[in-house]
């Protein structure tokens, strides 16, 4: 060994290797364009026969989305399910620092959301008015669907197909991708909005980075279950009080 007897050996950095088969990347990448236009539209329908309500819309956009994902990706969520539990005490680290972080960038950009616009973010209002309403199917679309149908997308899709060409490139497309998402369907409508895509920047960044970092997907569909989970319960608990 080249190593002095004792001396501790350097953290081995691990590769990331989290990546989709070239089908299952067709079948992702080719899904975002149907959960961001065909099914909302398709469920807009459904809603002007009245067969659904606005919470129905959501939830069964999200679960058309979760078991495309299982069905056609199950191999690669079992693949990568095999390397979160290959460090289950990284992982819970990279969550609990990456939650910390988060709420830092939080409070920092709510600061200078509240002084630039008094609107509020319209993606959060929109998913606390359906939660007031219906609690149990918004927190089951937003703390177990949405992380998995989100993360295929935008992490396993767009961030880990990029990632194996172009660092750099993966991580803004990524978070800008996912960023604009939260954002645009409001944003057309009222322009003002678009300035919230600030909002999502670091939380975004985050969830990029925990997946690269310990090379799981379910590192990063875990954390937005935690951060989806907390956030709509002080969203409708907030609310509530007012």
């Amino acid at each position: 060994m080249n190593e002095e007897k004792g001396s501790p050996l350097p953290p081995r950095k691990i590769e990331f290797t989290s990546r989709l088969g070239r089908m299952e990347s067709i079948a992702v990448l080719s899904y975002l364009p149907v959960h961001v236009g065909f099914l909302p539209l398709a469920f807009v329908a459904l809603m002007q026969k009245g067969i659904v309500d606005d919470t129905g819309a959501n939830v069964g956009i999200y679960l058309v989305g979760t078991l495309f994902m299982l069905g056609l990706c199950f191999k690669f969520l079992r693949r990568d399910f095999d390397a979160l539990c290959e460090r289950p005490f990284q992982v819970i680290a990279e969550l609990l620092g990456s939650y910390g972080v988060m709420l830092c960038c939080n409070m920092l950009f709510g600061m200078i959301l509240n002084f630039i616009s008094s609107e509020g973010n319209p993606n959060n209002q929109a998913v606390t008015d359906m939660a007031l309403i219906s609690y149990g199917p918004v927190a089951a679309m937003a703390v177990y669907l949405a992380p998995i149908v989100e993360e295929m997308l935008f992490r396993a899709g767009i961030f880990g197909t990029l990632r194996h060409y172009n660092r750099i490139s993966a991580y803004v497309i990524g978070v800008l991708s996912f960023s604009v998402y939260h954002v645009w369907s409001f944003a057309i409508i009222e322009p003002s909005y678009w300035i919230y895509v600030l909002q999502y920047i670091p939380v975004s960044f985050l969830l990029c980075r925990i997946y690269e970092s310990t090379n799981s997907i379910w590192s990063s569909i875990f954390f937005h279950m935690l951060i989806n989970g907390i956030s709509l319960k002080v969203l409708t608990a907030a609310q509530q009080l007012l």
